[in-house]
């Protein structure tokens, strides 16, 4: 049962405090208002309420900040301390409420309500409450080391729920809201039950709070293991004479036998003494040790001979690659002056060309050739500058860049070094490689290039640097202008027959297992894969269909159990499917506003159909085909040169005004851009407006300006090699390039008529079929 009884009591708020029943505890007061309430108390029946703060930075809190349910005291002993503050000691009589304030001044006095705990009679539940209570005190206990051994003792010995409840939630609750939580239920049973609760989720904290520390103390133990085996192991290691000063005696010898300048080597040496004086157990030796490791280990002072003997050399390249004529003429000659010289520094060699013409395979025959090592550095998709020149070591992990890393895998200090598709490299916020690459590739400052890694500066000028580029328009002028750079343009038939008899066809046979005599191919055959079943500058597809071939004919070989099998161009499609490609053939028909252009692409040069038509109309100019703005302006301009010599080409004055005029190329799925075909569509406008028959069996490329002249342009060989392919017999080229011609294979050469021309008047003289 529980009694009640209201009585004016002052009130004391308190900070961070909880104040329970049977609890006697001593605080101290420096508030006015609480000094006040403490001395009315003290002149009275010596009986205090005290409640908790909502809110403990409150500094003058009135009744909204305060909770409603806090202790009623009485005031023990009281002590003055030194600056006006008051040292009380109290002990808890019961819970209460307050339920209406008297007065705020001098201090708050409030109404409450006592509740005063009578006997109840004792049941199976508050018996199994207690008990379970007292376990749960004891597991607290035990795993907290807040609460002591002798405050279990007089726990254990209350046998009242209301004393045991106020006990416990006193000494085992931590947080102020479960403090409070407690204090606030009258009934208790209802607090046995709460408790429970409460103590159970602390246990569970505690536990978790003891596996942690555990883990902590297993870790902490575990490191002074480590250092006392790594004191044990170095006392060995002093012992047997292997310590770290050996280690360090061994660098300093590598050192001193390295041709480093005096302030590289002072640099070196400092370095070392540092590694010296550092514990072995800091993480600092492990980046002085690594460091010393790539200083010792560059190939500084290794050199290999140059293998001078230019028959060799020609010998070798021949064997590796048919034809590249120029590269091959180049190599020789450097190994010529590098025999008159000796001293010659490597030359910077950039092989510019389409995919698959053998630019990366033909640097590793050069390395072969003049008997140094060859490593290869792909700069595709790189963008970043450390990279080349490596990260500094302030960065944890860091490591030299792939220029030196590669050379000191090269094992020499003038390997062939190889910098493949330098058009790829790209740039963003963490710098631009192809920057990096301007010291590298200058012959005027790479005898001193410095990685941000080492910090020393190594010559790279006896390094033999070659580069591969599928075009130039990509690379930095600045970069471009370091490199002396090679051309190598597509390959023939006849050449393309040659490399794959020579080179393709054995590689594949033997890499399928197959003997020389079982497959039978002849050269036609050949010449039909590789104009039906690839298009391309190079060769690289056309090995794979040879790949393919010898997979089918392996499969047929088991299958039948044959001995070798006769590939012909009739039974060709059933090793490698229906035909890709169709032969590019002129039409030869002579038609008006018909012309045939000559065009260069990735995979070598093409035939292009220009087709023009006229109707009446307005004077619009349409363009079709998918062309680019370079194609569209040529034909601007060459309707401008027609209108302007409209009285000389037989033309009314008024035409453009009266008649549409739409070009078309065809394959319009296909991009086309360029200023080669200027001519080619101004002889289609001419041909298609004064009705003038163009010739078939001719093919022309060129750029044509206002006023009619003929412009150089470029790729002459590829596209001498496509007319020759579609049966021209006669082709019209720029007078400015009559310098290329010699680039034209003999037999092409001297199957085509070529014309030089300069102005457009020639183009059409020859061109057009005038009566």
């Amino acid at each position: 049962m529980i009694g009640l009884e209201q009585k004016k009591l002052p009130l004391v708020a308190l900070r961070g405090l909880t104040v329970f029943p049977y609890m006697t505890i001593n605080f101290d007061i420096g508030r006015d208002r609480s000094m006040a309430a403490l001395e009315e108390a003290m002149a009275g029946d010596q009986l205090l309420f005290l409640v908790t703060q909502i809110d403990p930075n409150k500094e003058d809190p009135t009744t909204e900040d305060i909770y409603e349910v806090g202790t009623v005291v009485r005031i023990k002993q009281m002590l003055r301390l030194p600056g006006d503050t008051v040292r009380v000691l109290v002990e808890g009589l019961h819970r209460a409420r307050y339920v209406e304030v008297v007065s705020m001044d001098p201090y708050i006095e409030v109404m409450v309500e006592e509740q005063d705990n009578v006997e109840e009679e004792e049941t199976p539940s508050h018996e199994a409450l207690m008990r379970g209570l007292n376990e749960l005190f004891e597991e607290y206990v035990r795993l907290s080391s807040r609460v002591s051994p002798e405050t279990l003792l007089s726990v254990s010995a209350v046998t009242d729920a209301a004393q045991l409840t106020d006990v416990v939630a006193a000494n085992a609750l931590y947080k102020q809201e479960d403090k409070q939580s407690v204090l606030e239920i009258f009934d208790p049973l209802e607090r046995l039950e709460q408790l429970h609760i409460i103590l159970g989720k602390e246990i569970e904290i505690l536990k978790i709070e003891q596996k942690i520390n555990q883990r902590v103390r297993k870790q902490i133990d575990k490191m002074q293991k480590e250092h006392y085996l790594h004191e044990q192991i170095k006392a060995i290691q002093t012992e047997l004479g292997e310590d770290e000063e050996n280690e360090v005696e061994e660098f300093r010898k590598k050192v001193e036998d390295l041709p480093l300048d005096e302030d590289a080597k002072k640099k070196v040496l400092k370095e070392l003494r540092r590694l010296k004086r550092t514990p072995s157990g800091s993480p600092e030796v492990a980046v002085l040790r690594t460091w010393m490791e790539w200083i010792t280990d560059l190939p500084w002072n290794v050199e290999t001979k140059d293998n001078l003997d230019l028959k060799n050399a020609e010998v070798i390249l021949d064997e590796d690659h048919y034809g590249l004529g120029k590269v091959k003429e180049r190599i020789v000659e450097y190994l010529a002056v590098r025999r008159m010289t000796k001293t010659m520094q490597g030359p910077i060699l950039c092989f510019v060309g389409p995919p698959g013409v053998g630019k990366t395979s033909i640097a590793r025959s050069i390395a072969r050739a003049i008997g140094r090592n060859f490593v290869r550095m792909s700069l595709g998709g790189v963008r970043d500058e450390a990279e080349i020149r490596g990260h500094r070591r302030t960065y944890v992990g860091a490591i030299p860049g792939r220029l030196l890393s590669n050379i000191r895998q090269a094992g020499s200090n003038n390997p062939v070094f190889l910098f493949d598709e330098i058009d790829k490299m790209s740039r963003d916020f963490r710098g631009d490689p192809s920057a990096a690459l301007l010291e590298v590739l200058d012959a005027e400052q790479n005898h001193s290039f410095t990685d941000h890694y080492l910090e020393l500066p190594f010559d790279l000028s006896r390094v033999m640097f070659l580069a591969t580029a599928n075009t130039l328009d990509t690379i930095p002028p600045a970069l471009l202008d370091r490199m002396e750079v090679i051309r190598i343009s597509g390959y023939t038939e006849e050449e393309k027959i040659s490399i794959a008899r020579r080179h393709l066809i054995p590689k594949q046979m033997k890499e399928h297992g197959m003997a020389v005599e079982t497959i039978t191919i002849s050269d036609n055959t050949i010449r039909e894969m590789i104009v039906r079943y690839t298009r391309e500058a190079g060769v690289r597809n056309l090995e794979r269909e040879i790949a393919n071939l010898c997979r089918k004919v392996a499969k047929e070989l088991i299958e039948k159990n044959k001995q070798s099998v006769r590939v012909t161009i009739s039974n060709l499609e059933k090793y490698l499917g229906v035909r890709r490609y169709k032969r590019e053939e002129a039409t030869m028909k002579n038609e008006v506003g018909l012309v045939t252009g000559l065009a260069w692409t990735a995979v070598g040069g093409v035939t292009l159909n220009i087709e023009v038509n006229t109707m009446p109309g307005s004077g619009k100019l349409s363009l079709t085909g998918q062309l680019g703005d370079v194609m569209k302006e040529s034909a601007r301009a060459a309707l401008s040169y027609i209108r302007a010599n409209a009285d000389a080409l037989g033309l009314p004055k008024d035409f453009y005004e009266k008649q549409d005029i739409h070009i078309h190329i065809p394959e319009g799925a296909t991009p086309k851009d360029g200023p080669s075909a200027g001519i080619t569509m101004a002889t289609a406008m001419i041909s298609a407006l004064t009705k003038t028959p163009v010739r078939g069996d001719i093919a022309m490329t060129g750029e044509v300006t206002l006023r009619g002249r003929v412009l150089p342009i470029g790729g002459l060989k590829e596209k001498a090699l496509a007319a020759h392919r579609a049966g021209i017999h006669k082709v019209i080229i720029p007078e400015e390039n009559s310098k290329d011609i010699t680039e034209i294979p003999d037999n092409v050469r001297r199957k085509l008529d070529i014309v030089t021309v300069s102005e457009l008047n020639s183009v059409l003289n020859q061109a057009l079929l005038r009566d």
